[in-house]
């Protein structure tokens, strides 16, 4: 979900909650809170707030048209939840399963999810993985934390793993959300067999300098179970012969949505 804009991600780093900037404005990863909706919304980070606003709400980067009233949608990062409002406002009656990985965060999915009063909705605190185990996490403190191997940067924790897969077996799914910073590849595998069952699938691709890259492999994962799919840019170099910046460590981001065709 972390993308570099330059209205959000500009030195002093201050975001604005009201229309003037001084008393409203407030730095990133100070909790907060703000009306929503209608509704109170806990908010640990205001750039993550303020992206999930604009792409979730204002662009509906997520909106599909679902073949029952009650659609089931697992969405997997969910971060502060705006995701699952929006899934919410698009389809009430939904059923949602949602994972978050980071234990601060989750705290403010499950304010979150208790302030809207959704009661149809399963939060788990675990990043989902192609097994069941306990990994190492780099956090971020917005929404760009992620599985990774210690090194000497950056702060990291223990988060408990999950397979994906075992939530898809059986279960028809009309809507899968797949923005876990970088293990998309590995889940995507480990879930193959059962793609057949979802009917719209989307996927954050991050490509990350040091590893080999395996959009291609991805692809042709999803193309195998009967998805055609549009890929459209979430960070992207401007000069890539020239040199390609890192945006939490990732030199390039695409969102990739995939839909049946038959």
């Amino acid at each position: 979900m972390i993308k570099i804009l330059k209205k959000y991600f500009k030195p002093p780093y201050y975001f604005l909650i009201g229309k003037k900037q001084g008393t409203n404005a407030i730095a990133r990863f100070v909790p907060t809170e703000k009306e929503f909706l209608g509704k109170k919304l806990h908010i640990h980070d205001i750039a993550s707030f303020n992206l999930c606003n604009e792409e979730l709400f204002q662009l509906e980067m997520y909106k599909f048209k679902a073949s029952r009233p009650n659609p089931c949608i697992i969405d997997c990062g969910a971060n502060l939840g705006m995701s699952i409002i929006y899934f919410k406002q698009l389809y009430p009656n939904a059923s949602i399963i949602a994972f978050e990985a980071d234990e601060h965060i989750f705290g403010f999915l499950e304010k979150n999810v208790e302030s809207f009063g959704y009661n149809d909705v399963e939060l788990i605190n675990k990043a989902v993985w192609n097994c069941d185990d306990t990994l190492s996490f780099i956090v971020e403190g917005g929404a760009g934390g992620r599985i990774e191997e210690e090194t000497s940067k950056g702060k990291y924790k223990k988060v408990v793993c999950t397979s994906l897969k075992k939530y898809l077996k059986g279960r028809k799914v009309d809507f899968l959300k797949i923005d876990i910073e970088g293990a998309e590849f590995e889940v995507i595998k480990d879930c193959e067999d059962e793609l057949k069952n979802i009917d719209y699938l989307f996927i954050e691709y991050h490509s990350m300098p040091d590893r080999e890259q395996n959009l291609h492999k991805i692809l042709k994962i999803v193309q195998k179970a009967g998805f055609s799919y549009h890929i459209k840019e979430a960070y992207t170099a401007k000069y890539p012969f020239i040199e390609r910046n890192l945006n939490f460590g990732m030199d390039l981001q695409l969102n990739v949505f995939c839909y049946k065709t038959k």
